[in-house]
């Protein structure tokens, strides 16, 4: 595994140090970051368009991460991949993750959307990435809850339509040599273990369709996501490391009671100050042989973002595990002797 990284998007601003590349990865080096993962979408730090057309640009990037003693782990398409599947409902409230000549023609917005993820899989490879960061949108959030009761038939040809609009995408992202990886969240269409698979049915199990693990998603769904590490391990190919709470009340639980962050009995946390099991996370991940990146993603209800940056690399860096190359006991062993095991089990 290779870390600390982080992701930039949280921290990306009009004030320096957080208004340019230059800058926020010289801050990020500084406390002791190794890579960032890269928002596509943000002007202030990087143009997608000409990373996926010009070496020269990516180079010159690469070169300005190297100064300031970082790389970068993986691009981030978080908010086009969301845009690539959206239900009428939330027209308005995602105009605003695409450019204003798109706003207010969601046809228009979504062929935008699927052009950015195929300029994300060419830039992808021109960095030497192996792994990109997403969304799968969402065509049935607003049915997530089984009332009205759902007609037969809607989640099947939900996910087959899903399966149709991203296929062609993940045919761009193997010609590329990329794997892209879906982030699974709450709004989203692909959210937990089962939707994933349902996905993968509609895709016919495309090998480019994996995931990016996120505990703290799954803590505020109360899923087991160390369980999830042994059933997924090699689909996971993208990692945030990210803390959250579960604490229910007698007036809240999973759904949060329309409260905003500080209030819901789910929560995200910086990392250390939430519930999960980072110990045991880093030990499946390793036991599992993943080799990607260990990105922070903060997202904190209550701790300012510079502090929680600051804590974060040093978590990440004691919890990294060095694979050990050799069993504890080798010291002790017998070597291969075909004569010695026939005589241990009484054969022979």
């Amino acid at each position: 595994m290779k870390g600390p990284a982080i992701f930039l998007a949280q921290f990306a601003g009009d004030e320096a140090p957080f208004n340019s590349l230059d800058a926020i990865t010289k801050y990020m080096g500084d406390l002791g970051y190794k890579g960032v993962q890269i928002p596509t979408w943000d002007g202030r730090l990087f143009d997608l368009e000409k990373a996926a057309e010009s070496q020269d640009y990516v180079d010159e990037v690469k070169g300005i991460c190297a100064a300031n003693g970082v790389e970068v782990t993986e691009l981030s398409t978080h908010l086009q991949g969301q845009l690539v599947a959206s239900h009428p409902a939330y027209d308005k409230l995602f105009d605003g993750f695409a450019p204003a000549q798109f706003h207010d023609n969601p046809e228009a917005r979504r062929q935008w959307a699927v052009e950015q993820m195929n300029l994300a899989a060419r830039a992808s490879r021109r960095f030497g990435c192996t792994s990109h960061a997403t969304f799968s949108g969402a065509l049935m959030w607003h049915m997530v809850y089984p009332w009205p009761q759902r007609p037969a038939g809607l989640v099947e040809e939900g996910f087959a339509e899903l399966g149709r609009r991203w296929k062609p995408i993940l045919d761009a992202f193997d010609e590329n040599g990329v794997d892209a990886c879906y982030e699974l969240h709450p709004g989203e269409d692909l959210h937990d273990g089962v939707t994933f698979e349902r996905f993968l049915d509609a895709v016919d199990q495309h090998p480019r369709a994996n995931i990016l693990y996120d505990p703290s998603h799954f803590v505020l769904q109360q899923l087991d996501y160390l369980a999830f590490i042994d059933i997924y391990h090699e689909r996971i190919r993208a990692f945030h490391v990210k803390d959250a709470e579960f604490r229910p009340t007698g007036r809240a639980g999973v759904y949060g009671s329309y409260s905003g962050w500080v209030d819901r009995p789910g929560r995200f946390r910086s990392l250390g100050d939430g519930q999960i099991d980072f110990g045991a996370i880093f030990s499946k991940l390793t036991q599992y042989g993943y080799d990607g990146w260990a990105v922070l993603e903060w997202e904190c209800a209550l701790k300012h973002p510079e502090q929680g940056a600051a804590e974060g690399a040093p978590f990440i860096a004691r919890h990294m595990i060095r694979k050990a190359e050799k069993a504890f006991d080798d010291f002790a062993g017998t070597g291969t002797d075909k004569a010695l095991i026939d005589q241990v089990l009484g054969i022979g």
